[in-house]
């Protein structure tokens, strides 16, 4: 029985999830064609969230949506920054940046990749995808779009680890579907050698008390829940300094 009101509430999370990313710029109407604009993207700040010096520390690059963001908190309490957190008390001389954008999709994210790449990359970490699920995009562009952001970034920076958040799509899509969706991040993560964190949101989807009025956004505590999900997969990627 909690076995099956889990799974019901992780698959409402999930629907409600990706009706929310998309509008969490605003409530952006989602076009009527499933093609892929390529003038969706916005530019943003990058942010970068450690207060020790900066000087000669190499960069982790959080590269997704509103996820990344931190999307209704303040930037000290997104993932990222919890990120930020854990690198400096463990002695790693590492600077996160946050570079996520509300309601951003794969084909807005392919447009920014180049200008994020302006100053060199150590640990990419590439999440997106939730957004084109609920614009209805074909999922072969969607595959396509992140296998060109990661191309992107390994022809600039060859020695760049790469890691890549998996994200769940909602059942009422169907079964092949869902199933499709889940695998591009598994296999984009064998295909390019790439550390896989499976779910971003595990132990935090579907649990009320774990996120904002929204139901659908991390707080602070679910925050540092995604955090460490996300440290148990890149702290293993990190150098002390010598």
């Amino acid at each position: 029985m909690r076995k099956s009101m889990n799974h019901h509430l992780l698959s409402s999370f999930v629907v409600l999830l990706l009706l929310s990313l998309v509008y969490a710029c605003g409530g952006e109407e989602a076009p009527s064609s499933t093609q892929q604009d390529p003038a969706e993207t916005t530019t943003v700040e990058t942010t970068t969230t450690s207060t020790v010096d900066q000087n000669n520390r190499a960069r982790i690059v959080f590269f997704g949506n509103s996820l990344t963001a931190g999307y209704g908190l303040d930037e000290q309490y997104s993932f990222p920054s919890r990120v930020q957190e854990k690198i400096d008390s463990a002695g790693y001389a590492y600077q996160v940046v946050n570079a996520g954008l509300s309601g951003e999709t794969t084909a807005g994210g392919l447009n920014r990749i180049d200008w994020v790449m302006e100053q060199p990359i150590e640990v990419f970490v590439l999440e997106l995808g939730g957004n084109d699920v609920l614009r209805g995009f074909d999922l072969s562009a969607t595959r396509e779009n992140l296998q060109k952001i990661l191309d992107a970034v390994r022809a600039k920076y060859p020695e760049a680890k790469l890691v890549v958040a998996g994200m769940e799509a909602p059942p009422n899509m169907g079964q092949q579907y869902t199933d499709e969706f889940r695998q591009i991040f598994r296999q984009l993560a064998e295909a390019y050698d790439a550390a896989l964190i499976p779910f971003l949101l595990d132990g935090v989807g579907g649990i009320p008390e774990l996120n904002l009025p929204d139901r659908i956004h991390p707080n602070q505590d679910g925050q540092v829940i995604v955090a460490q999900n996300v440290w148990e997969v890149i702290e293993p990627l990190l150098e002390k300094e010598s």
